[in-house]
């Protein structure tokens, strides 16, 4: 139960806590209050004896109405606030800090923009002096780290950040609606749902809605998905499915797999085969793009028929907003048509982003690019160093094309950077060459056809193709103002709450285009799927986006699930974790004395949780297939000693994590010997 309090006129915290422990005596419970600790200024935790009857803890939220003289203040630190500012103040290095901050931030992504959090850090000398100050200005007793406030006005330390922010969830989750029942099922718009978006996220969620709400099949669909596909830059364009069945996921893995291929062969006869196998010269770019297209033109066949057979409308056409209901869709053609709906839902996805030099646009290619280019790229440079970038340099060079990477920081930013550089090592010993701390300023081209990507150090490198891989931007531009869609403004994408509902009640978005979204395919279609459930079959399960596993097709593969170590030593503190670690030789990779330890893998594990796994890395061939299983039992709250007591398939790779022996902080070389 809640209770809305004004309290007018006090004097001290111990005032505020006399309060509502004598509200929570005489009109809430009637029973004896154990325990009561303010959490900010407007939020209590407390505690029962055990006569209290059953729940032992309970939450109050009250608002403070100041008057004229008085400390109260407004309902700024009220967990559903719509908005709020956390700001965590602490010293270099402290773990507290640290711990508080990794909570905050990553409850702030999950807040659909109620919450933000701020961070200041000093020496630890100036920060005593500091919270010292601050102390006395808030009329608190704190002398430790982290020092925090919510909207400018006090909170506490790490545990009443951690417990303040448990309650902000909680209450969000609690308060947001699982669906806008405010919109009548009985209605007169065309369609009860317009799927605005026609990949991996939009299909399913329009096959399982359609699939809810006529499962005979056998009435006029109620399910609109729109999908319609801007040409690149270049011209580029597909058939339906998304970016990635046609530009991303599918013809990426295609690819690397001719790569994979490829280095096979070349070593082929240390297992027998004849020495003419690997003179069969340079790779036939044509072959293999034509045949991963005419894959890819299967896929998009069957995904037209499947969404059809389902009882969805499909419609190739560009949706734009009108108002909350309306849409008005335009085919390639040019032909425009008004449809409305009870609700819709937003799947636009992103596209690449260009950098904004001379020549980009005009000369460079992407991602949407390079898996159907007519001709062979040739001599490649790659701006960029995300996923998708060392992916698409990491098949080039194994197809035996000249690749360079411009890396302007760090590689695959976001991911274990231990593990990252592992792969750039590597990549660079299989031929991929890296400049590192550059970045294009201009592409130009001569008169022989010759591209020429003028570099921030003043130097040009002459190439055949310049692949961006930047990073990727929201194709939101459908006019969402129209229907009162707000974006975030410095991602531009959709802002959307804990159920996928966004600004507009009857609108929701799912996929690429939410803010602080995962853009993995995967997440995309479950958050669809459940949303379906959520809207037309009664079910009540949110997406979580914590502990899901992906891998990067770099040459040699990279799969995870759970925090980096970097992530775990802020969240945890590092003398909390325990990290197992190990390198090792596939065995294939012997006979064709390929080198020896550069594969690796490490578990990292909660000392104070039984040694609970929390995070699961392994860079190997097939790395996506080791994890998959692996990401179940994690999920589940596996223990280190559950994967010792596992026993080992002899001989694979995966193996190896139910016999990990060695920690980081032993100090112990972890190489590999023996089969």
């Amino acid at each position: 139960s809640k209770a809305t309090v004004s309290v007018l006129n006090w004097d001290s915290r111990e005032h505020k806590s006399y309060i509502v422990a004598a509200l929570l005596r005489r009109v809430v419970w009637q029973g004896p209050v154990r325990r009561l600790s303010a959490i900010g200024a407007a939020h209590y935790r407390f505690s029962f004896a055990s006569s209290a009857p059953q729940a032992p803890r309970a939450f109050l939220q009250f608002r403070t109405m100041g008057t004229k003289g008085s400390k109260a203040g407004g309902d700024a630190s009220a967990a559903g606030a719509d908005t709020g500012v956390l700001n965590i103040y602490g010293y270099e290095g402290c773990s507290f800090h640290m711990r508080a901050m990794a909570r905050a931030n990553d409850v702030a992504s999950q807040s659909g923009g109620r919450l933000s959090v701020e961070t200041q850090t000093w020496p630890r000398p100036e920060f005593k002096e500091w919270v010292a100050g601050e102390s006395q200005k808030h009329d608190v007793k704190h002398g430790s780290s982290p020092f925090v406030t919510l909207n400018g006005k006090y909170l506490g330390g790490c545990d009443d950040t951690l417990a303040w922010l448990d309650s902000a969830v909680a209450e969000w989750k609690a308060g947001a609606k699982l669906i806008d029942d405010d919109e009548p099922e009985t209605h007169n718009y065309d369609y009860d749902m317009i799927v605005v978006g026609g990949g991996s996220g939009g299909m399913a969620l329009s096959k399982a809605a359609a699939t809810l709400l006529t499962p005979n099949g056998d009435v006029d669909p109620k399910v609109c998905c729109l999908d319609f596909v801007k040409p690149s830059p270049p011209g580029s364009t597909w058939g339906f499915g998304g970016t990635c069945v046609n530009v991303g996921c599918i013809p990426k893995k295609l690819f690397h797999t001719a790569a994979i291929t490829r280095d096979t062969i070349m070593h082929a006869p240390k297992y027998g085969a004849p020495e003419e196998v690997t003179k069969a010269g340079e790779t036939v770019w044509e072959t293999v793009r034509g045949n991963i297209q005419q894959h890819i033109k299967k896929l998009n066949f069957g995904a037209v028929a499947e969404v059809r057979s389902g009882n969805v409308k499909y419609k190739n056409a560009l949706g734009e907003l009108k108002d909350a209901h309306t849409v008005e869709c335009t085919n390639k053609k040019g032909k425009k048509e008004t449809i409305t709906a009870r609700r819709i839902v937003l799947a636009m996805g992103g596209r690449p982003a260009y950098p904004d030099i001379p020549g980009a646009r005009e000369y460079g290619v992407t991602s949407d690019d390079i898996f159907s280019l007519e001709k062979a790229p040739g001599k490649t440079v790659v701006v960029g160093a995300s996923y998708i970038a060392l992916e698409c340099a990491g098949f080039l060079t194994g197809l035996g094309y000249d690749t360079t990477v411009l890396m302007r920081s760090i590689p695959l930013r976001g991911f274990d950077q231990e593990m990252a550089n592992i792969i750039t090592d590597f990549m660079e010993a299989e031929g991929t060459h890296f400049k590192k701390g550059v970045t294009p300023t201009e592409v130009k081209k001569d008169e022989a056809g010759k591209l020429h990507v003028v570099l921030s150090n003043g130097e040009s490198i002459e190439c055949d193709t310049v692949l961006f891989a930047m990073g990727r931007v929201p194709d939101a531009k459908i006019n969402l103002e129209a229907a009162g869609v707000k974006t975030h403004p410095k991602s531009g994408k959709i802002v959307v709450d804990s159920v996928e509902r966004t600004s507009t009640p009857n609108i929701y978005a799912i996929g690429d285009i939410i803010h602080e979204g995962l853009e993995l395919t995967p997440v995309a279609i479950q958050t669809g799927r459940l949303l379906a459930k959520r809207l037309y079959g009664g079910g009540s399960q949110l997406m979580s986006q914590e502990m899901v596993p992906t891998t990067v097709f770099t040459p040699l593969e990279y799969g995870c699930v759970g925090p980096s170590e970097e992530d775990a030593i802020k969240q945890y503190g590092e003398s909390n974790i325990e990290i197992y670690h190990t390198k090792f030789t596939p065995l294939e990779w012997t006979v064709a004395d390929k080198p020896a330890n550069v594969c690796y893998l490490k578990l990292i594990t909660s000392k104070k949780e039984n040694e609970k796994v929390i995070a699961f890395h392994i860079l190997s061939p097939n790395a996506g297939e080791i994890l998959q299983g692996v990401s179940v039992a994690i999920r589940a709250g596996a223990t280190k000693a559950h994967f010792d007591d596992t026993v080992g398939i002899h001989p694979t790779i995966a193996e190896l994590f139910t016999d990990l022996k060695v920690t980081k902080s032993s100090g112990v070389s972890a190489d590999q010997g023996g089969c």
